[in-house]
Protein backbone atom coordinates (compact mmCIF):
# COMPACT_ATOMS: atom_id res chain seq x y z
CA UNK A 1 0.00 0.00 0.00
CA UNK A 2 1.32 3.43 -0.94
CA UNK A 3 2.16 5.90 1.79
CA UNK A 4 -0.58 8.47 2.42
CA UNK A 5 -0.27 12.03 1.15
CA UNK A 6 0.90 14.06 4.13
CA UNK A 7 -1.18 17.24 4.32
CA UNK A 8 -0.74 20.19 6.67
CA UNK A 9 -3.77 22.48 6.90
CA UNK A 10 -2.43 25.86 8.02
CA UNK A 11 -4.82 28.52 9.28
CA UNK A 12 -4.32 31.87 11.00
CA UNK A 13 -7.01 30.72 13.47
CA UNK A 14 -7.64 34.30 14.57
CA UNK A 15 -11.21 35.05 13.53
CA UNK A 16 -12.56 31.84 15.06
CA UNK A 17 -11.14 32.86 18.46
CA UNK A 18 -11.95 36.58 18.38
CA UNK A 19 -15.21 36.95 16.42
CA UNK A 20 -18.36 35.36 17.85
CA UNK A 21 -19.96 35.16 14.40
CA UNK A 22 -17.09 33.08 13.09
CA UNK A 23 -16.81 31.02 16.27
CA UNK A 24 -20.45 29.97 15.88
CA UNK A 25 -19.74 28.61 12.39
CA UNK A 26 -16.28 27.14 13.02
CA UNK A 27 -15.95 26.58 16.78
CA UNK A 28 -12.76 24.56 16.34
CA UNK A 29 -11.42 26.50 13.36
CA UNK A 30 -11.80 26.21 9.62
CA UNK A 31 -8.67 24.07 9.52
CA UNK A 32 -10.28 21.45 11.80
CA UNK A 33 -13.25 21.02 9.47
CA UNK A 34 -11.00 20.67 6.42
CA UNK A 35 -8.55 18.31 8.14
CA UNK A 36 -11.32 16.08 9.47
CA UNK A 37 -12.77 15.72 5.97
CA UNK A 38 -9.39 14.92 4.45
CA UNK A 39 -8.62 12.33 7.11
CA UNK A 40 -11.83 10.54 6.14
CA UNK A 41 -10.53 10.17 2.56
CA UNK A 42 -8.50 7.17 1.49
CA UNK A 43 -4.79 7.80 1.08
CA UNK A 44 -4.65 11.18 2.86
CA UNK A 45 -3.28 11.95 6.33
CA UNK A 46 -3.94 15.53 7.45
CA UNK A 47 -2.78 17.52 10.45
CA UNK A 48 -3.43 21.09 11.54
CA UNK A 49 -1.16 24.07 12.15
CA UNK A 50 -1.87 27.67 13.08
CA UNK A 51 -0.24 31.04 13.57
CA UNK A 52 -0.10 31.10 17.38
CA UNK A 53 1.91 27.87 17.62
CA UNK A 54 5.72 27.78 17.97
CA UNK A 55 7.45 28.79 14.73
CA UNK A 56 4.03 30.04 13.59
CA UNK A 57 2.90 26.44 13.21
CA UNK A 58 5.53 25.37 10.69
CA UNK A 59 8.80 24.33 12.37
CA UNK A 60 11.23 22.54 10.11
CA UNK A 61 10.12 19.08 11.20
CA UNK A 62 6.53 19.82 10.15
CA UNK A 63 7.35 21.61 6.92
CA UNK A 64 9.89 18.98 5.89
CA UNK A 65 7.32 16.20 6.34
CA UNK A 66 4.53 17.93 4.39
CA UNK A 67 3.60 16.83 0.88
CA UNK A 68 0.78 19.33 0.40
CA UNK A 69 0.29 22.56 2.35
CA UNK A 70 -3.21 24.09 2.50
CA UNK A 71 -3.09 27.77 3.44
CA UNK A 72 -5.77 30.08 4.85
CA UNK A 73 -4.29 33.38 5.92
CA UNK A 74 -3.31 36.93 5.06
CA UNK A 75 0.07 38.59 5.66
CA UNK A 76 1.14 37.90 9.23
CA UNK A 77 3.74 35.17 8.63
CA UNK A 78 7.44 35.94 9.09
CA UNK A 79 9.49 36.51 5.94
CA UNK A 80 12.00 33.80 6.83
CA UNK A 81 9.17 31.26 7.08
CA UNK A 82 7.79 32.39 3.73
CA UNK A 83 11.22 31.78 2.21
CA UNK A 84 11.26 28.23 3.63
CA UNK A 85 7.79 27.46 2.28
CA UNK A 86 8.71 28.88 -1.11
CA UNK A 87 11.84 26.71 -1.29
CA UNK A 88 9.80 23.65 -0.32
CA UNK A 89 7.27 24.37 -3.11
CA UNK A 90 10.06 24.63 -5.68
CA UNK A 91 11.40 21.30 -4.44
CA UNK A 92 8.04 19.59 -5.01
CA UNK A 93 5.55 20.35 -2.22
CA UNK A 94 2.01 21.16 -3.34
CA UNK A 95 0.48 24.46 -2.22
CA UNK A 96 -3.29 25.12 -2.01
CA UNK A 97 -4.05 28.73 -1.02
CA UNK A 98 -7.69 29.26 -0.06
CA UNK A 99 -9.79 32.44 -0.32
CA UNK A 100 -8.01 35.27 1.57
CA UNK A 101 -4.67 33.61 0.92
CA UNK A 102 -4.75 35.39 -2.45
CA UNK A 103 -3.00 38.21 -0.59
CA UNK A 104 -0.72 36.10 1.55
CA UNK A 105 3.02 36.61 1.35
CA UNK A 106 3.61 33.06 0.13
CA UNK A 107 1.08 33.22 -2.71
CA UNK A 108 2.42 36.55 -3.94
CA UNK A 109 5.96 35.23 -3.71
CA UNK A 110 5.41 32.06 -5.72
CA UNK A 111 3.46 33.95 -8.41
CA UNK A 112 5.50 37.16 -8.47
CA UNK A 113 2.52 39.54 -8.68
CA UNK A 114 0.42 41.60 -6.25
CA UNK A 115 -2.57 39.20 -6.51
CA UNK A 116 -4.93 42.13 -5.85
CA UNK A 117 -8.66 42.03 -6.65
CA UNK A 118 -12.03 43.69 -6.01
CA UNK A 119 -14.17 42.49 -3.09
CA UNK A 120 -17.51 43.05 -1.38
CA UNK A 121 -19.12 41.35 1.61
CA UNK A 122 -22.86 41.33 0.95
CA UNK A 123 -23.89 37.69 1.43
CA UNK A 124 -24.67 37.22 -2.24
CA UNK A 125 -25.07 34.04 -4.24
CA UNK A 126 -22.04 32.65 -6.05
CA UNK A 127 -22.23 30.25 -8.98
CA UNK A 128 -18.99 28.45 -9.85
CA UNK A 129 -18.80 27.11 -13.40
CA UNK A 130 -16.70 24.00 -14.06
CA UNK A 131 -14.61 24.84 -17.13
CA UNK A 132 -12.51 21.64 -17.22
CA UNK A 133 -14.72 18.67 -16.30
CA UNK A 134 -11.99 16.17 -17.28
CA UNK A 135 -9.37 17.64 -14.92
CA UNK A 136 -8.46 15.61 -11.80
CA UNK A 137 -9.47 18.49 -9.49
CA UNK A 138 -12.98 18.71 -10.97
CA UNK A 139 -13.75 14.97 -10.80
CA UNK A 140 -17.23 14.39 -9.40
CA UNK A 141 -18.16 18.07 -9.77
CA UNK A 142 -21.11 18.92 -11.99
CA UNK A 143 -21.42 21.59 -14.66
CA UNK A 144 -21.60 24.16 -11.86
CA UNK A 145 -22.30 24.45 -8.15
CA UNK A 146 -23.68 27.29 -6.06
CA UNK A 147 -22.99 28.85 -2.68
CA UNK A 148 -25.98 30.78 -1.30
CA UNK A 149 -23.95 33.35 0.69
CA UNK A 150 -20.44 34.38 -0.27
CA UNK A 151 -18.04 37.28 -0.20
CA UNK A 152 -17.58 38.66 -3.71
CA UNK A 153 -14.16 38.62 -5.32
CA UNK A 154 -14.05 40.40 -8.68
CA UNK A 155 -11.75 40.95 -11.63
CA UNK A 156 -9.21 42.21 -12.38
CA UNK A 157 -7.29 39.59 -10.41
CA UNK A 158 -3.59 40.41 -10.64
CA UNK A 159 -2.15 36.95 -11.22
CA UNK A 160 -0.08 35.37 -13.99
CA UNK A 161 -2.24 33.62 -16.57
CA UNK A 162 -3.04 30.22 -15.01
CA UNK A 163 -1.66 27.09 -16.61
CA UNK A 164 -5.21 25.78 -16.22
CA UNK A 165 -8.34 27.70 -15.28
CA UNK A 166 -10.81 25.25 -13.73
CA UNK A 167 -13.57 27.42 -12.22
CA UNK A 168 -14.99 30.82 -12.96
CA UNK A 169 -17.43 32.43 -10.53
CA UNK A 170 -20.44 34.59 -11.20
CA UNK A 171 -21.82 36.67 -8.34
CA UNK A 172 -25.34 37.94 -7.80
CA UNK A 173 -24.08 41.53 -8.01
CA UNK A 174 -22.77 40.91 -11.53
CA UNK A 175 -19.02 40.36 -11.16
CA UNK A 176 -17.06 37.34 -12.40
CA UNK A 177 -13.82 35.89 -11.03
CA UNK A 178 -11.21 33.23 -11.84
CA UNK A 179 -11.86 31.01 -8.83
CA UNK A 180 -9.88 27.84 -9.51
CA UNK A 181 -6.39 28.34 -10.92
CA UNK A 182 -3.48 25.93 -11.44
CA UNK A 183 0.21 26.67 -11.84
CA UNK A 184 3.47 24.73 -11.77
CA UNK A 185 6.62 26.24 -10.31
CA UNK A 186 9.76 24.09 -10.67
CA UNK A 187 8.71 20.73 -9.14
CA UNK A 188 5.74 22.11 -7.18
CA UNK A 189 2.09 22.44 -8.09
CA UNK A 190 -0.18 25.27 -6.90
CA UNK A 191 -3.98 25.44 -6.90
CA UNK A 192 -5.76 28.59 -5.78
CA UNK A 193 -9.41 28.02 -4.77
CA UNK A 194 -11.51 31.09 -4.00
CA UNK A 195 -14.46 29.99 -1.76
CA UNK A 196 -14.02 30.32 2.00
CA UNK A 197 -14.88 33.60 3.70
CA UNK A 198 -14.91 33.05 7.46
CA UNK A 199 -18.35 34.55 8.20
CA UNK A 200 -20.12 32.06 5.90
CA UNK A 201 -20.26 28.26 6.32
CA UNK A 202 -18.36 27.63 3.07
CA UNK A 203 -16.26 24.73 4.36
CA UNK A 204 -19.38 22.89 5.48
CA UNK A 205 -20.27 22.52 1.80
CA UNK A 206 -19.58 19.01 0.51
CA UNK A 207 -18.67 20.16 -3.00
CA UNK A 208 -16.12 22.66 -1.71
CA UNK A 209 -14.53 19.98 0.46
CA UNK A 210 -14.48 17.53 -2.46
CA UNK A 211 -12.64 20.04 -4.64
CA UNK A 212 -10.05 20.51 -1.90
CA UNK A 213 -9.54 16.73 -1.55
CA UNK A 214 -9.19 16.37 -5.32
CA UNK A 215 -6.68 19.21 -5.31
CA UNK A 216 -4.60 17.49 -2.62
CA UNK A 217 -4.24 14.43 -4.84
CA UNK A 218 -3.38 16.56 -7.89
CA UNK A 219 -0.84 18.70 -6.01
CA UNK A 220 0.92 15.80 -4.28
CA UNK A 221 4.61 15.64 -5.22
CA UNK A 222 5.56 13.73 -8.36
CA UNK A 223 9.26 14.20 -7.64
CA UNK A 224 11.40 15.94 -5.05
CA UNK A 225 14.56 17.86 -5.68
CA UNK A 226 16.21 21.19 -6.28
CA UNK A 227 16.88 22.25 -9.83
CA UNK A 228 20.62 22.65 -10.23
CA UNK A 229 22.76 24.35 -12.85
CA UNK A 230 25.82 22.06 -13.08
CA UNK A 231 28.62 22.26 -15.56
CA UNK A 232 27.87 19.52 -18.06
CA UNK A 233 30.44 17.41 -19.89
CA UNK A 234 29.74 16.87 -23.60
CA UNK A 235 28.09 13.63 -24.67
CA UNK A 236 30.14 13.55 -27.87
CA UNK A 237 33.77 14.41 -28.44
CA UNK A 238 34.35 18.13 -28.94
CA UNK A 239 37.68 18.87 -30.60
CA UNK A 240 39.63 21.43 -28.64
CA UNK A 241 37.40 21.25 -25.54
CA UNK A 242 39.43 20.56 -22.41
CA UNK A 243 36.70 20.99 -19.80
Amino acid sequence: MADPIRVTVWNEFIHERTDDRVKAIYPDGMHKLIADYLNAQEGIAARMASLEQPEQGLPDEILDSTDVLIWWGHEEVRDDLVAKVHKRVLQGMGLIPLHSAHYSKIFRRVLGTECSLKWREAGEKERLWNLEPSHPITQGIGEYFELPCAEMYGEPFDIPTPDKLLFISWFQGGEVFRSGCCWERSNGRIFYFRPGHETYPIYHDDTVKRVIANAVRWAAPRRWGTHACPKSPPLEELPGYDG
